[in-house]
């Protein structure tokens, strides 16, 4: 596995367990279909939470979530779309965003912004 996938998926395990400990039940992981992934989908309370996770190093080429443009998002209310049409009961959604900076040795740091659109 490449280093930056090992990096990615340290992020969003450690994603996964702020998450957790903030309260949210983490219901699926790596969700594909046709037009891509959703990394994290969680459940808020009566809202289902669709998780974008950008991990980095360092913020030596910008903070994580400065990845996180506008057309991503709309790739991801079109994901969201894609993930409750194919499972239903799912009506009132969110889009987060979740930034982790994880320095190599060094303790990480989790941002987790709500509501990114």
């Amino acid at each position: 596995m490449a280093a930056k996938d090992i990096l990615g998926t340290r992020g969003e395990d450690l994603a996964a367990t702020a998450l957790t400990e903030a309260g949210m039940l983490v219901i699926d992981r790596n969700w594909r279909c046709s037009q891509g992934e959703i990394d994290i989908v969680a459940t808020d309370g009566a809202e289902t939470v669709f998780v974008e996770v950008k991990t980095r190093s360092s913020t030596a080429f910008g903070h994580p979530l400065e990845a996180i443009t506008a057309p991503k998002l709309a790739r991801l209310r079109r994901l969201a779309a894609a993930w409750c049409e194919a499972h239903d009961g799912h009506h009132r959604i969110r889009i987060d965003a979740i930034g982790v900076i994880a320095p190599s040795g060094g303790e990480p740091t989790i941002e987790h912004l709500r509501r990114v659109f």
